[in-house]
């Protein structure tokens, strides 16, 4: 029997811990500081639109600071009960993320509805000002975060809640240029409602991807019966068996099988050969494989 882990970094990346830490860092006072100055603004213009911005601002901020502390927690070594470390807290921070969006898609649904039933009196100006420069910050925070290691999932989460509310601020200034030159007041009302969108389609997205980690489904793009074929029509290997396939964080596949080799087989041999079919064809570096005999037939090692 041979009995042999293979161990990749597809989970790691070409920029430092360190510089996604502080892109991160950069975008959040960046974020917070023109945050502040949106809920005055919003107060004063009566505009729903600015205000739902400025609460997707503050889901932005958070995001942020809990992608910062999980990226700290998932840097953890493993340790103890806790073998693969702790790399499922961006997972955790991305499904936090996808929540959040619910809820502020509940919010702005009835408070874009009730006032479109009841459209109060917002000063255009005002909010076209502000969201021409939201969209200016979102643009900033969006390309610093972008020049983080976007293949996690965690750093992911933080950016789509940038990118959706710099989209958001488009449509916000679009309503303002509207009740400015035109006095239509539902605008506002009508931009809250596609912020109210765009935050759903967000909120699927990450709570879909963190959900199959978390679940521990096979990796996006992986089919398992693929993978099971591919084992199996190895030139020695006669079945496989106990296959799983997961994802133990974003950029992190692991699988692990039981495999049988014709009488004589050299286990150590397709081992190996298996671990390198598994990384090439499907990018899955963290292997752990049974290679054993098929009962009542013992396996040849290969002399060294």
């Amino acid at each position: 029997m041979d009995l042999a882990m293979g161990h990749g970094h597809g989970h790691g990346h070409g920029h430092g811990a360190n510089a996604d830490r502080r892109y991160l860092t950069a975008a959040l006072v960046l974020l917070v500081a023109f945050m502040a100055a949106e809920v005055v603004i919003g107060v004063i213009a009566n505009s729903i639109a600015l205000i739902s911005d400025a609460g997707h601002m503050l889901t932005d901020a958070a995001a942020i600071a809990l992608a910062l502390v999980a990226m700290r927690v998932a840097a953890r070594p493993a340790r103890g009960a806790y073998t693969f470390g702790w790399k499922r807290a961006e997972i955790i921070s991305a499904a936090v993320n996808g929540l959040t969006f619910v809820g502020l898609v509940a919010y702005f649904l009835y408070e874009g509805v009730r006032r479109l039933v009841e459209p109060p009196e917002v000063e255009g100006v005002l909010v076209f000002v502000t969201a021409l420069a939201g969209i200016a910050v979102n643009a900033g925070a969006a390309w610093l975060i972008a020049r983080a290691d976007r293949s996690s999932l965690n750093v992911e989460g933080a950016f789509q809640h940038i990118l959706n509310d710099m989209y958001a601020f488009i449509a916000t200034a679009v309503a303002g240029a509207v009740v400015w030159f035109t006095g239509w007041n539902r605008a506002d009302a009508i931009a809250a409602l596609v912020v109210a969108a765009l935050m759903a389609k967000a909120a699927f997205d990450l709570l879909r991807d963190s959900g199959r980690i978390l679940f521990e489904a096979a990796p996006t793009g992986v089919n398992p019966a693929e993978v099971s074929t591919a084992i199996a029509t190895h030139p020695g290997v006669t079945g496989v068996e106990d296959l799983h396939v997961w994802t133990v964080t974003s950029g992190f596949p692991a699988l692990s099988a039981h495999v049988t080799v014709m009488p004589g087989g050299d286990c150590h041999r397709v081992r190996r050969e298996l671990a390198t079919l598994l990384h090439e064809r499907f990018q899955i570096e963290h292997t752990t494989l049974q290679v054993d005999h098929v009962p009542g037939t013992a396996c040849r090692i290969a002399a060294s």
